[in-house]
């Protein structure tokens, strides 16, 4: 008999886009890897390797050591040198921090990944990896990939409804005003908008080339990795996969992953309010009829406008979990404005 030959397992460098929203995805995506037989680093900051991803992968690779160990690979960023403040390695500086320009420095930010793409270099030529995981705002990380041989796949981090309209609105319409519905051209389900809702940016603009770089890098990719699956929306991922890109996975949803308790309550930045008290307030009420929001760490609104949302909230008469920032571009909101007591309200700690 011949000697067994051993097989290497795939190795994939995965880089997200230094965000809440892509960076948790991006460790559970990991940890799917690994279920798998995958090897997987993880490419990051100094800072968010700390405050993301360091405790969290030491304890999947201690509580599993039957799979393939996470690692991660430190790039370094010189904030101040590529105009930004000290410090600033990922948006929820921006957007926590009072009295910045938050649009100004989220475009400068933006912008600044491409600092990495000599770093991303180097390490395609050291490490040889299978494949790269790139977030959609490295556009041009599949040029780099390619240059050396290595497939990159395009992460985003939604689900397949939200690509679809992204694509079909740029599509030829006819409206008068700018007011007036108009069903988005070729998108399934007859979805109606209007053009005061669509946040375009003009094609010559610095956003505008920024973001043309963005569809023009996944078409050229090896193909589309999405956080969803069929069941939840057939239709739009049939027609991504006909009309918008030439290859896509869906693998989600990547939170499931996290099957034990601490890594549900730890996902994220820490809450002001304890878990097992949320639960607890939780099991408390009727199955289905609990409503929870969230617009994200990279929202922003005034005070005047978080007023109306919770005073619409509370007039609404359910029970809701409603989750914002502190401090910072979110404004702040007083408890007290509530005259029901059908709220909770998971402040988010500032890191």
């Amino acid at each position: 008999m011949g000697t067994p030959v051993e097989v290497s397992k795939l190795h994939f460098l995965l880089f997200p886009f230094m965000a809440h929203g892509h960076m948790i995805p991006t460790l559970d995506m990991a940890k799917l890897f690994a279920t798998k037989g995958a090897k997987s680093t993880i490419l990051t900051t100094p800072l968010n390797a700390k405050l993301f991803f360091e405790k969290p992968i030491k304890s999947f690779n201690q509580d599993n050591p039957g799979l393939e160990d996470i690692t991660i690979q430190i790039l370094n960023f010189p904030c101040t040198e590529l105009g930004l403040p000290d410090g600033c390695e990922n948006t929820d500086f921006i957007f926590s921090t009072p009295d910045l320009n938050v649009g100004d420095l989220s475009q400068k930010f933006l912008l600044a990944m491409k600092y990495f793409e000599e770093p991303l270099e180097e390490l395609l030529v050291t490490m040889r990896p299978d494949c790269l995981v790139g977030n959609m705002f490295f556009p041009w990380s599949t040029k780099v990939a390619e240059k050396f041989g290595v497939p990159r796949l395009v992460f985003h981090g939604t689900g397949y409804f939200s690509l679809c309209a992204s694509h079909c609105i740029r599509l030829p319409k006819n409206v008068a005003t700018s007011s007036e519905p108009f069903v988005i051209p070729d998108l399934p389900g007859d979805i109606l908008i209007t053009e005061e809702q669509v946040m375009e940016t003009e094609e010559e603009s610095v956003m505008g080339r920024f973001m043309k770089a963005i569809r023009d890098s996944e078409r050229d990719s090896f193909g589309v990795l999405v956080n969803s699956f069929y069941e939840l929306e057939q239709a739009y991922s049939d027609y991504f996969k006909s009309f918008v890109a030439k290859r896509a996975w869906h693998i989600g949803p990547l939170s499931l992953g996290n099957r034990k308790f601490e890594e549900k309550a730890e996902r994220g930045k820490k809450a002001s309010i304890d878990e097992h008290e949320c639960l607890k307030w939780l099991d408390s009420k009727k199955c289905d009829s609990v409503i929870y929001m969230a617009f994200g760490t990279m929202s922003s609104f005034k005070n005047e406008q978080l007023i109306e949302i919770a005073a619409g909230l509370d007039m609404s008469g359910h029970d809701f979990v409603w989750v914002v920032n502190r401090k910072g571009s979110q404004g702040t909101i007083d408890i007290t404005l509530f005259a029901a007591k059908s709220s909770v309200f998971v402040l988010e700690k500032n890191q």
